[in-house]
């Protein structure tokens, strides 16, 4: 059974992690997924970090969907996130979908965007070590594990651990 009819929302900004956005984006367009990437507004076209500069032509800006209007909000990683977080846009929908229980899932730094968004307090997250204090100083119970679900967040800590985290996802949008 696949996630057709779904729509998510993949972010993207400047030095974004290729494969955190990217394995995401494929994997859940062949699930039959909509996916829309959908950037801060700051540019149309956003380049990965690490020296790889691949371009993101964006769909859209974060100010212009509706939580209402989605099934999921995906935040990949890289320093990107610490970019994302600096946008009301993107708290406002980040949380909107969280509090109406719609699947949110970050992988690696994008923890930070949760952090930015107060919607860690009470809940058990992982990320990469890099950023777990601030993790744990947003109230979260930080673990040490390849992915973690608790109620509709989804996080995960590194490209390594994407095969782990896209079955959660595809699942938790009703999809096997």
């Amino acid at each position: 059974m696949g996630i057709q009819g779904k729509k998510i929302v993949v972010l993207a900004e400047e030095e974004y992690e290729v494969l955190e956005l990217w394995y995401p984006v494929v994997r859940l367009r062949e699930a039959g997924a909509e996916v829309v990437i959908a950037g801060t507004g700051s540019a149309t076209t956003y380049y990965s970090g690490h020296g790889r500069r691949v371009p993101v032509e964006v769909d859209t800006t974060a100010d212009a969907i509706s939580a209402n209007d989605v099934d999921a909000v995906i935040i990949p990683g890289g320093y990107a996130p610490d970019r994302l977080r600096r946008y009301p846009s993107v708290l406002k929908l980040v949380k909107e979908a969280h509090d109406q229980g719609k699947v949110v899932a970050a992988i690696c730094h994008a923890g930070w965007v949760l952090a930015s968004a107060g919607i860690l307090k009470g809940k058990t997250a992982t990320c990469t070590a890099a950023i777990k204090d601030d993790i744990i100083n947003a109230g979260a119970n930080y673990v040490d594990q390849p992915v973690v679900v608790d109620g509709n967040l989804i996080t995960s800590r590194s490209p390594g651990d994407l095969p782990f985290f896209l079955p959660k996802i595809i699942k938790a949008l009703g999809g096997e």
